[in-house]
């Protein structure tokens, strides 16, 4: 019986998941264990080029796995043929290579895993494997999506995500410098987790958002900055028409001091993703993307004024 009168609680719009048709689960790696459980896969084929999370799900899972490289482009090098019990992921890199999701397609069908934690907005492919990550996209403290066509005939327990929403309040009343170790914290927290069905909190929040707003102001962002950076990036980007980025990649002639000039002036920029230097040797293309690229911020927060902050403090470096 639901309660009538009292006090408050937040006041949370209701509206739909953009996702509505998918599966809600409280990270991306238990959408990941949760296919691994499904499909019952023995080994996995995943790139050097991906956060060390993804390793999580198999070793519950006990699979084995194998890394394959990329190349500048983020496509696959990789020849061999899957057997029966095998399974290829692969990493929607920034939220820019759905062409080659399809080419994958074409090549592996069904044992194709598209990990789309970068890429919120991709569409999932019919009969493959999909997951996706709220919180690199929103400011919920968990939350994820997966489209599969098979489940798991098992009880899920709901999350609750009461004691891990401190970094996004701090954030909003206070700074994001104030909020910092408690989104560490929260991280943290997320480790080796169980399924469960997602939170009611992260629900009610992304039923809440405008996501078509949100489509176009990554867009905006992400084209502005395109325009005057292009020609001084080493990444030979470009965005498709339905695509919607989660961050501009910049890779510079100096990757470090374009960082720190960024970071002095409070532009805060993330590595993707610091496993990679540990994973790869020097030579390798991976540790280059890693250690150079700048996701660049053009999320749904900013507009023209703050593309431009950005802009003029990477001239002024000349970097």
């Amino acid at each position: 019986m639901n309660s009538i009168g009292g006090y408050f609680e937040l006041d949370l719009q209701h509206g739909n998941h953009f996702h509505a048709n998918a599966l809600m689960l409280n990270t991306a790696r238990n959408c990941l264990e949760y296919i691994l459980l499904v499909r019952k896969y023995k080994k996995i084929y995943i790139p050097y080029y991906t956060c060390d999370a993804i390793l999580e799900p198999l070793i519950k899972c006990k699979i084995k796995w194998e890394f394959y490289h990329i190349n500048i482009k983020f496509e696959p090098i990789f020849d061999y043929s899957l057997s029966d019990n095998e399974a290829f992921l692969y990493t929607n890199y920034f939220g820019l290579q759905q062409n080659c999701i399809i080419n994958l397609y074409e090549r592996y069908g069904s044992k194709l895993i598209v990990d789309n934690s970068q890429a919120f907005f991709a569409k999932p492919m019919h009969h493959v494997d999909t997951f996706y990550s709220a919180r690199k996209f929103f400011g919920v403290p968990d939350g994820a999506y997966l489209y599969i066509d098979k489940y798991l005939d098992i009880n899920i327990e709901k999350d609750s995500s009461i004691s891990r929403m401190s970094h996004l309040l701090k954030r909003l009343e206070l700074s994001p410098e104030d909020g910092y170790l408690d989104f560490k914290k929260n991280e943290q927290l997320l480790c080796y987790q169980p399924i469960k069905q997602m939170s009611l909190l992260t629900e009610r929040i992304l039923s809440s958002i405008n996501y078509e707003l949100i489509k176009i102001k990554r867009k905006n962002n992400f084209n502005y900055l395109h325009k005057t950076l292009s020609d001084n990036n080493f990444l030979s980007i470009s965005l498709e028409q339905d695509t919607v980025p989660m961050c501009y990649p910049y890779w510079s002639k100096n990757g470090f001091n374009t960082r720190e000039s960024l970071l002095k002036e409070k532009v805060f920029v993330a590595t993707y993703w610091l496993n990679v230097l540990e994973w790869c040797d020097p030579k390798n293309i991976e540790y280059s993307l890693a250690q150079n690229i700048i996701p660049l911020p053009i999320d749904q927060r900013y507009g023209e004024d703050d593309m431009n902050r950005i802009i003029k403090i990477i001239q002024n470096g000349k970097i």
